[in-house]
């Protein structure tokens, strides 16, 4: 190798660009380094699919590529069979499911960058949290549990206890927790028909606080989460398929009518992270990821997160990819991204920033200082004029190590970079394997019908015995009733004239017969 300081700056560049980027096992081509504003053509940037479950962050202005560089490494990581999930807030990356109808310009970049052009779709799934057309993703409350509901929710310490008996007593008395009118119904009925029962095992919950979690409750109802809570519960497994081909599938989770709800964004997000840790195999280092999950619009996660629900997140991030978990978050600047989370992300591609205020231009030094020193570029100033479709990068190598930061124009997506038709969404759904499992709602009985038909039959006992109480009182009326009359009449003027009466007509009866017995022995005695 030749002695660097008498390689011309370019050559350097070259040498970096080769030793920093050449990889023995699986990799994805990105695109072509860039120096003094020119594309080097073969001096390539690959990603090595080994590291990417160490997460990643695609940042920069809107309308600098962002969706793009979201679009080609979820279909380059599904021709090499990872399987992937697309969070599509904006509603631009249905595209991938088809082929690129191509452009002149593709093939001059690709010539420019030292490979060809293929234009190719990917096997592609549409998921849905609402009413936008798609397989509809659901999680019932159990498999939330209580901290994660708590921390939805936004709730104290006493509250979270309060929801952590709620489930317990649930547990206990096997009513299953599906949706937000079980754990409602189930509130209530603690705290009024089964109060003395729930108190005598459980001890006493505060209304005040109760009355607290159900405000909250009716504020996650509000953005749409009773559609997300219930039965049939969405199987994490589900995410992990490959085609007959044995390409990934991408799946792509339509939110487009979701973007003023973050609490239902934010929510789907934790449960879906919470149930693959608890679910997938620990995987250790492995040639390539099971699975990765790219967030777009991140900042929707964490503007409106509780402290509760970031330390989660962060939690999460930094145990998941254990599990051969990637995960990507796609943002218009890196402070976007808790600084916590921000220290975990190993893939970095940032696109241009605008400097237009004096705020913008502090971002942007900021932005600054998250990659690897160079020699190659002044970093603060290079964010501003990045065209559309360059970016910075900087990934880890095989060994995990930071690769040097590389002005890198990007190869265009081998799919449609626009949105599918309703039609052609419709087909797609349509010869979906999963359209027969996920489509339809199931409302087995669960704590809502059990503690409403336990109520029904208390208040019938409870009216049976009341008509029984009636009954018994009216008997009672009936035998006061019948003895006052006959006291009233034998107490009365009339009454007792008519007593004297009888009594004097018996009083002579008894005499008369007296009087004949008296006389008869008399005349005996004579004769």
């Amino acid at each position: 190798m030749q002695n660097r300081a008498n390689m011309s700056k370019k050559d350097q560049f070259l040498s970096v660009v080769e030793e920093g980027y050449h990889f023995e096992g699986k990799f994805i081509a990105l695109g072509g380094a860039m120096i003094d504003g020119e594309c080097q053509t073969n001096a390539l940037v690959n990603i090595p699919l080994s590291t990417m479950n160490r997460h990643g962050l695609i940042a920069g202005a809107t309308g600098t590529g962002k969706t793009k560089t979201l679009q080609i490494l979820a279909e380059q990581l599904s021709l090499r069979g990872v399987p992937s999930l697309l969070m599509d807030i904006k509603g631009d990356l249905s595209g991938i499911a088809v082929p690129s109808d191509g452009h002149p310009k593709i093939d001059e970049r690709h010539e420019m960058i030292g490979f060809p052009f293929e234009a190719a779709g990917s096997p592609v799934e549409f998921l849905t949290l609402s009413e936008e057309k798609g397989l509809r993703l659901r999680a019932t409350l159990t498999e939330f549990g209580p901290i994660l509901f708590s921390k939805i929710l936004g709730l104290n310490d006493t509250q979270s206890g309060i929801v952590a008996v709620i489930f317990k007593y649930c547990d206990d008395n096997a009513l299953p927790l599906l949706d937000l009118d079980d754990f409602r119904k189930t509130l209530q009925y603690v705290q009024n028909e089964g109060k003395e029962e729930f108190q005598e095992e459980y001890g006493r919950i505060s209304s005040a606080s109760t009355g607290a979690i159900m405000r909250k409750m009716v504020e996650l109802e509000q953005q749409g989460a009773e559609m997300f809570f219930g039965e049939r519960s969405f199987d994490v497994e589900d995410l992990c398929r490959h085609d007959e081909e044995g390409r990934g599938m991408v799946s792509i989770l339509r939110l487009t009518d979701i973007q003023d709800r973050p609490k239902l964004f934010s929510t789907f997000m934790l449960q879906i992270l919470a149930e693959i840790y608890a679910t997938f195999p620990e995987q250790g280092d492995a040639e390539q990821p099971n699975l990765v999950l790219f967030i777009d619009e991140a900042h929707l996660v964490f503007e409106e997160a509780s402290d509760a629900l970031l330390d989660q997140i962060e939690v999460i991030v930094k145990l998941i990819r254990s599990k051969g978990v990637g995960l990507y978050f796609v943002t218009q600047n890196p402070v976007d991204i808790p600084e916590e989370v921000l220290g975990q992300l190993g893939l970095k591609i940032q696109h241009a920033l605008r400097a237009f205020t004096a705020k913008d231009r502090k971002a942007i030094r900021l932005a600054a200082q998250n990659y690897p020193e160079t020699d190659f570029y002044e970093v603060d100033k290079l964010l501003t004029e990045l065209g559309i479709g360059e970016a910075l990068v900087s990934a880890l190598d095989e060994k995990g190590r930071p690769t040097p930061l590389v002005h890198t124009l990007l190869r265009a997506p081998q799919s449609r970079m626009d949105v599918l038709t309703s039609k052609e969404i419709r087909t797609i759904i349509s010869n979906s394997e999963l359209i027969s499992k996920y489509d339809r709602v199931e409302n087995r009985d669960s704590a809502y019908e059990i503690l409403s038909e336990k109520i029904e039959e208390a208040r019938k006992e409870e009216h049976q015995e009341e008509k029984r109480r009636q009954r018994e009182k009216a008997r009672k009326t009936s035998r006061r009733k019948e003895k006052s009359v006959f006291e009233e009449v034998i107490n009365s003027t009339t009454g007792r004239q008519v007593s004297r009466t009888i009594a004097r007509e018996l009083t002579r009866g008894l005499l008369g017969v007296l009087g004949i017995r008296t006389t008869t022995r008399r005349r005996r005695r004579r004769r």
